[in-house]
């Protein structure tokens, strides 16, 4: 007998309201449409086009630089082909110093940055948009201007910190610098905020946690704007020179921006070897673009939509 109550009814054996995939119909996929015509896709793709070329630019003139002879990198007219392509400014920077170790300490230390800012930025951020507290909003505001202190200012007493916990010349003296990121925090606050409350309220009727909650739930839905913090702060770590350069002296230690930079002073104004070396200080990390591209967009998209 039918009591008009319209309450969708959980089969037998369909698991808890707060599934991972329920969740994630819930939030839809973030995706916009942009009407206008033919005549405004055409604007767009040649706005695109146009702004793609001017980016591309300096890389083809830096890659085709730095296998030209050194005598043809400065003469005039200067031409962009070659007139006998050559790798030795490749092997003359390679010679000159530990590119592949530096390549190595780059990667450890931005590994791990990204790992430490992507959970402890979650772990804040999901805290200053899902619970209440005394101070809350004055605490986030002092964690948002943050965003706004320039780096150079830090330096001094973050050195001092780093000398007093005997970590110079170590990777966490690198490292444990660039895990406070405030600009982080935000975005993923933001983010949190957008997700709907339903989800969780559901889970927390089956008895879940507020931590079963965080892990099952609110980090499988946040994936791609995880995926867009990590990719982009892997890429800020490994470029990152004047905290490297401070925080270490020793070869063994330096990270490639830091390396190439000792290097390079030897070279004198040897365009074609400081194109190389720019050239392999760029390469992993276009490698990384190339791979995690669908990764980027989606986290960016999902990162301006998650305001509204």
């Amino acid at each position: 007998m039918s009591t008009g109550d319209t309450t969708a009814t959980r089969p037998v054996g369909s698991g808890p309201l707060w599934t991972t995939r329920r969740a994630r119909r819930s939030v839809g996929d973030g995706t916009t449409r942009l009407g206008g015509g033919p005549l405004v896709t055409a604007a767009l793709l040649v706005i695109t086009a146009a702004l793609a070329v001017l980016w591309v630019l300096p890389l083809v003139w830096a890659v085709l630089t730095s296998v030209k002879p050194e005598g043809e990198t400065t003469a005039i007219p200067l031409r962009w082909l070659p007139s006998q392509w050559t790798l030795d400014a490749y092997h003359k920077v390679l010679a000159a110093g530990d590119i592949l170790r530096w390549m190595a300490n780059s990667l450890i230390t931005a590994t791990l940055t990204t790992v430490l800012v992507v959970l402890l930025s979650s772990l804040a951020a999901y805290g200053f948009a899902r619970t209440t507290f005394p101070g809350r909003r004055t605490l986030l505001a002092i964690t948002l201007a943050g965003v706004v202190v320039p780096p150079q200012l830090l330096v001094v007493p973050l050195f001092s910190e780093m000398v007093a916990l005997n970590l110079v010349d170590t990777y966490w003296g690198v490292i444990l610098p660039q895990v406070v990121a405030p600009a982080m925090v935000y975005i993923l606050v933001r983010f949190f905020q957008a997700l709907p409350r339903e989800v969780e309220e559901a889970a927390v009727i089956d008895g879940a946690s507020r931590w079963l909650i965080f892990w099952r739930i609110v980090l499988p839905l946040s994936r791609p704007v995880l995926a867009a913090v990590a990719i982009f702060t892997f890429i800020s770590t490994w470029n990152n020179f004047l905290w490297p350069f401070v925080v270490t002296t020793d070869p063994g230690t330096m990270t490639l921006p830091v390396g190439l930079t000792v290097v390079q002073g030897s070279f004198g104004l040897r365009y074609a070897q400081i194109m190389a070396s720019t050239v392999l200080a760029a390469l992993p990390l276009l490698i990384v673009f190339v791979v995690f591209q669908r990764q980027i967009v989606r986290g960016v998209a999902h990162t301006g939509l998650s305001g509204q």
